[in-house]
């Protein structure tokens, strides 16, 4: 029997695709494990806010082992990850690049929105998640591409990241992680951090650290503040990181910048 092949200039690669069958399976599972409209409710919850069993059984009017049991499913997944606070354990979905794919999708088949997301007019495309973490910066650096055009957003969504930049640049001294600016201004992360990019060029964590950096230099420029008041004035935890930010920034360390600084001040008469 003659053996008949894909007609296409690709069938070679797509043939190799093909066979790829563990790849297809993990595909297959992921579904699976959202196979169910009240799984896919509650992992739409969790995208939005962090709950507890207690909270999510009371919003969805489901019994706690009910809940659970899903919740259960969902970590399994890895769509959904868990931390503990006392004898509480809060679940919300994990900011990877399939939950947002997957909660993108959601939204654009059921075609709900956001309050936050309801003028896009296609999901955004993600290459890569961010997860929470507890770095020096307000946030990780997003590697994720954001859109260009800040026009893809509403006036509302523009106003209220204005507001965000305006907080984070004057309070210099504390730092707030992207989680807690979402639940602050009622927006989904992964948006926060795409709108931030799209208006402001790069990371909340990249952008905020070059205001700290120039906050910095002027300090030290026209003040007679110590390197530990200054660092703490622009939201580090110790001088010793301080220093490693401001050297790694101005390649010159906090105390040779003052000097070259008062080098180049002209001697007062």
């Amino acid at each position: 029997m003659k053996e008949q092949t894909v007609p296409s200039d690709n069938s070679a690669a797509v043939k190799e695709v093909l066979e790829q069958t563990d790849s297809f399976r993990i595909i297959s599972d992921t579904f699976r494990n959202l196979g169910d409209a009240t799984r896919v409710r509650i992992f739409w919850l969790l995208c939005h806010e962090e709950k507890c069993v207690i909270d999510i059984a009371s919003m969805l009017e489901m019994s706690s082992p009910a809940v659970s049991h899903h919740l259960k499913a969902l970590k399994k997944s890895g769509l959904i990850i868990s931390r503990r606070e006392g004898k509480e354990v809060f679940y919300r979905a994990g900011d990877t690049l399939l939950s947002n794919l997957l909660h993108r999708m959601i939204e654009q088949v059921m075609e709900i929105a956001c309050p936050d997301m309801a003028s896009l007019p296609q999901p955004l495309d993600h290459s890569h998640g961010v997860s929470g973490c507890s770095c020096e910066g307000p946030c990780c650096q997003s590697e994720h591409q954001a859109p260009d055009d800040p026009d893809l957003y509403n006036a509302d969504q523009l106003k209220v990241i204005h507001e965000i930049h305006e907080l984070l640049t004057v309070h210099m001294e504390k730092r707030w992680t992207v989680e807690e600016l979402a639940r602050m201004y009622l927006m989904n992360p992964t948006t926060l951090k795409d709108l931030f990019r799209s208006v402001y060029g790069n990371s909340i964590a990249s952008h905020i650290r070059e205001h700290r950096m120039e906050r910095a230099a002027l300090l030290i420029e026209t003040t007679g503040l110590s390197f530990g008041e200054i660092a703490e004035e622009v939201g580090y935890s110790s001088q010793s990181k301080f220093t490693a930010a401001f050297k790694k920034h101005f390649h010159l360390l906090p105390g040779e910048y003052r000097r070259q600084k008062q080098k180049d001040q002209p001697h007062s008469k």
